[in-house]
Order: structure tokens, then C-alpha cells, then sequence
């Protein structure tokens, strides 16, 4: 499911999984969600995509990506501490599981790029401070490579793109997921024996157990060459968790900072690929912090 490429079109299996899904999703955001939002809907070549709007107006908001298999929910613990000082924008992805539909196949890294910018283009963002986590990082570095100039800044958790997964990511994956339909009362425990504290989210752990029936249909984070990283040109800031399963975090920070002029990397220690969920408070301030610049 995570990295596998297809030229499907992403779609529930059935239109009970359709409508258990949608249920489901409305529920959690109404549990989760702190205060009221926007949701906008905005049409691209590739479908329509759902977003959610909080915080005062501006120019160069804050715009969210999701991880493989997420979308705007994941973000729910961070929009009050953004949305203080900016306009943010939580995505739903299309080919993922959420409130976007898909029409049309995204086949690389160059259609996410051509999705996003007609995304930022909707939106009427001129300049957009771009946060992706894992898969979304790499989206938004595709974005970035393809259409330079709509990226401020780019703040990147643990982003995709620098190896294949292997057996240890794959081992992490499937660890996590075993441990989230466990009891609640048990989860803490196994968060930390697996590494994975995204788990200990209940409602966001309820939302991907109705998603089993959504086929993913998005192409795998191909690994970015020396001569596209050497493209960047927009401020970036890497935060890689120190006990990463999808990379070596040291051999990825090596990369970055020799092809990278305009990135700062910073390694987060005890950290893993659940970054967003291990250092909260870090993530959050480094956000406003690269928004600030």
C-alpha cells in the first residue's frame, strides 16, 4: 500500500466501504478538530481536492501534506498553535482515503508536482509555507523542483525520496498497524516497543481502520537524483528522526547539506518516522519558525 506505483484511480472497494469511510471521517473530524474550519473544495486535473481552512486570512499560509495512507486529520493537533499565527490549509490528497475524489491517474512525481501547484493555484496562494510529512515531503519536493517560486519555505518531516524502504520500514509498518488494534490500555506499552506513537491516537487509529477498504492509488516515491536535489532553491529545513526506519537519517542529512545550499537539516534525537507524533511541540515551533522567515 505505501509505495505501490499504479495508473489506477484511487477509489473504495465497495459503496458500503464508501460510506463507512465517510461516516467515520465526518465523526472523527467533529472529535478532533479543534474549532470551527473552512472546507473548500478545489478542482484540478486530477480530481477534487478537499481542504481545510482555519486561522487569519493571508497570503503565504501554512499548507499541510499528509503521509502515505493519511490526510487532514492527521494535522488535528496542530492547528491551534499554527493557526494563531497564520492561515493554514490541511490536505486531503487525492488517491488517499479521505474527503478528495479522484478522476484522473497521478502517474510521478511530476503529476503530484502539476496537482499541488493547480491545488496552491485555486487557493490563490501567491507563496505558500509547505509542510510534508513522509510521502508528503516528497510531493512537496517534487512541487518544489518542478514549480519553483509558489514554495516560501519548505519544512520536511522525515520525507520520502531518499531510499527505498526496505525490510526494517516495511517491518515498522506492519508492527504499527498490529499494534493499533490492540486494546487502548495496551498502547502505550507497544508505541514504545515498536516506536511508533502514532498509535496511541484513537480516533486517528478508529478513521484508518475504516479506510482498509479505499485502494490507494498513488505512484511510488521514486528516490530524487543529486541533479533535482541541486534544484532546490526555496529555504528548507529537514528534520529527520534520529531512529528513522524508511533512512539512515545521518546518510540523508550527509546528502542534503552537500547539494542543498538552501537547507538546514537538524536530526532529532530518540525521534522516528512518526516524527509529527514524537516531538509535537519541536515540529510545531520549527513550522512557525521557517513560516516566519
Amino acid at each position: 500500500m505505501w509505495y505501490t506505483c499504479t495508473m489506477s484511480i484511487g477509489e473504495f472497494k465497495s459503496d458500503k466501504a464508501a460510506q463507512r469511510y465517510r461516516a467515520t471521517y465526518a465523526y472523527v473530524l467533529d472529535q478532533v478538530w479543534p474549532g470551527p474550519r473552512t472546507a473548500v473544495d478545489v478542482s484540478t486535473s486530477f480530481g477534487t481536492t478537499r481542504v481545510l481552512r482555519v486561522g487569519p486570512a493571508s497570503a503565504e499560509p501554512i499548507v499541510l501534506l499528509p503521509g502515505a495512507g493519511g490526510n487532514s486529520l492527521m494535522w488535528h493537533g496542530y492547528v491551534e498553535a499554527l493557526a494563531a499565527h497564520r492561515t493554514v490549509i490541511a490536505v486531503d490528497t487525492v488517491g488517499e482515503a479521505g474527503a478528495s475524489t479522484q478522476t484522473a491517474p497521478v502517474a510521478d512525481g511530476r503529476d503530484g508536482a502539476a496537482w499541488l501547484e493547480e491545488v496552491l493555484d485555486g487557493l490563490e496562494a501567491s507563496a505558500a509555507h509547505v509542510v510534508g510529512c513522509s510521502y508528503g515531503g516528497w510531493l512537496a519536493l517534487n512541487h518544489q523542483i518542478h514549480h519553483p517560486g509558489r514554495t516560501a519555505t519548505l519544512t520536511l518531516l522525515d520525507p520520502a525520496g531518499f531510499a527505498d524502504p526496505g525490510r526494517r520500514f516495511y517491518t515498522w509498518l506492519i508492527a504499527g498497524g498490529l499494534a493499533g488494534l490492540a486494546p487502548r490500555a495496551l498502547r502505550p506499552r507497544l508505541a514504545r516497543l515498536v516506536g511508533n506513537t502514532a498509535i496511541l491516537d484513537a480516533e486517528l487509529m478508529r478513521l484508518g481502520r475504516a479506510g482498509v477498504g479505499f485502494r490507494r492509488a498513488l505512484p511510488a516515491a521514486r528516490v530524487l537524483t543529486d541533479e533535482e536535489l541541486g534544484r532546490l532553491t526555496a529555504p528548507a529545513l529537514f528534520l529527520l528522526g534520529e531512529r528513522s526506519t524508511l533512512h539512515e537519517a545521518r546518510e540523508v542529512a550527509a546528502r542534503v547539506g552537500a547539494l542543498v545550499d538552501t537547507a538546514e537539516v537538524e536530526i532529532v534525537p530518540g525521534a522516528g518516522h512518526a516524527l509529527p507524533t514524537d516531538q509535537p511541540a519541536l515540529v510545531a515551533g520549527r513550522i512557525l519558525e521557517m513560516a516566519g522567515r
